[in-house]
């Protein structure tokens, strides 16, 4: 049989890095798709740019309309990131009855149900494994592996620039910003890293991994987001001190109530193998009734990871080209009839423990304020760490560990503690989960 054409839209890290795959292993591809895959077309803005890959046999344009146009290209693979020309192409090539496999979490998590909705329409597929993890397979996971379960919750490292900015601050006792500086020197974070550090990314892709394990709408604009930005390295060596590593989790938990989906930084126990996974990798748990927890754990970024998804990608929809639509798999896991309408819960309406740091003024009385406060509140304590003065009448730093409560009653006595006389700074809060089942 003829190898099935495929057109690529950007020739950047992800593209290079694609081809060179499928180059390298273009034996083992055909083999495991039963028919060759060729990229025959490719878009890039600068088509004088040096490139990772070798583009000899390819037909280069600067427009990529050309490529979602042409009648050869069976498969398009959008791999140019960003919103827009992303999300007229994708919706173009949809129309011309092409497939489409992405990295594009943004447009997945923000216009996936419009970009789903023509697909079912026309008859064709979308694939995104590698909108999230990089290389790790998770949504093939979920979505295929996990089919048997009822998804409880799951947890996941998703973002390598926040992930490794709090591994170095913890190991080598570094501040924030001085980190930050480094990942962007190495070409971890961006010149302009809000994306990253203010949770945004983490939250694109936890929109889908909800969705997939749920069987839920895409819902990005309801996902509660925090960053790391506030996190200081005295934070990171007092939870170290509890016991607890602070990681930037992307959470996803069905209750009775409803759906949690929330981005923050989050302690968890230091045994957790989570909380060991440092530097720019990815990790994510994921909980099953049948199965109980299991971990996903790769490089969530770089050419040839990322490329490594785009390509099970490809080889899966050249192995569905001949097979009816309706016996595919779903593209959010559910069939699209069967999503769930389950609600999502505010902020207010969640569950957590937390981690509370205050600075208060070293005299008697203080600390008996502020737990008549939380008691008030009905918030237990699970611990207490006072430390010394760092000179006589300077204010003095207090950690409280609380067990699980409401956020709303968290904020009530928050905002209490804050208008107390002896506090100096506003309080620091950060989640903590056990991660248990």
């Amino acid at each position: 049989m003829k190898p099935v054409k495929i057109g690529l839209l950007g020739l950047g890290t992800v593209g290079g890095g694609t081809i060179n795959v499928l180059a390298r292993n273009a034996g083992e591809i055909t083999r495991r798709a039963g028919r060759g895959i060729e990229v025959t077309h490719a878009a890039a803005r600068d088509l004088k740019k040096a490139r990772i890959c070798k583009t000899a046999g390819i037909k280069l344009t600067a427009k990529p309309m050309e490529v979602v146009s042409d009648p050869e290209i069976e498969i398009v693979a959008e791999l140019m990131g960003g919103m827009d020309p992303a999300r007229e192409l994708v919706l173009h090539a949809i129309a011309n009855g092409k497939h489409v496999v992405t990295a594009n979490k943004a447009l997945i998590a923000r216009h996936g149900n419009e970009i789903f909705r023509a697909a079912r329409a026309k008859g064709v597929m979308v694939a995104f494994e590698a909108a999230v993890g990089g290389g790790i397979p998770i949504i093939k996971a979920i979505r295929e592996g996990l089919a048997g379960n009822r998804i409880e919750w799951l947890a996941g490292i998703v973002n390598g620039t926040s992930n490794f900015i709090l591994s170095e601050m913890r190991d080598k006792d570094r501040d924030f910003a001085d980190v930050l500086a480094e990942a962007q020197r190495l070409g971890y974070a961006e010149a302009d890293p809000a994306f990253d550090i203010e949770g945004t990314d983490a939250a694109h892709k936890l929109t889908i991994l909800a969705a997939i394990a749920f069987g839920i709408p895409l819902q990005f604009d309801k996902v509660y987001t925090e960053g790391v930005t506030r996190v200081t390295r005295d934070d990171v060596s007092y939870a170290e001190q509890f016991g607890y590593r602070i990681k930037h989790l992307a959470i996803a938990r069905r209750t009775p109530a409803g759906v949690q989906l929330r981005v923050h930084p989050t302690l968890i126990p230091r045994r957790r193998l989570i909380a060991n996974v440092d530097g720019v990798m990815n990790a994510v748990v994921v909980t099953g009734d049948a199965v109980g927890p299991t971990l996903y754990y790769g490089a969530g970024a770089g050419a040839e990871p990322t490329a490594s998804a785009v390509v099970a990608d490809l080889v899966d929809v050249v192995r569905a080209l001949t097979s009816d639509p309706e016996n595919r798999v779903p593209h959010l896991a559910f069939q699209p009839d069967a999503l769930s309408d389950l609600p999502i819960l505010p902020m207010e309406q969640v569950e957590t423990a937390y981690y509370l740091r205050l600075q208060a003024a070293d005299r008697p009385g203080v600390l008996a304020d502020v737990t008549r406060i939380l008691a008030d509140q009905e918030i237990s304590i699970e611990a207490i760490l006072q430390k010394e003065p760092a000179q006589e009448g300077s204010d003095v730093p207090v950690i409280i560990l609380t067990h699980r409560v409401l956020e709303q009653r968290i904020n009530q006595a928050i905002a209490r503690i804050e208008a107390l006389k002896a506090i100096s700074a506003p309080v620091t809060r950060i989640r903590l989960e056990q991660l248990a089942r």
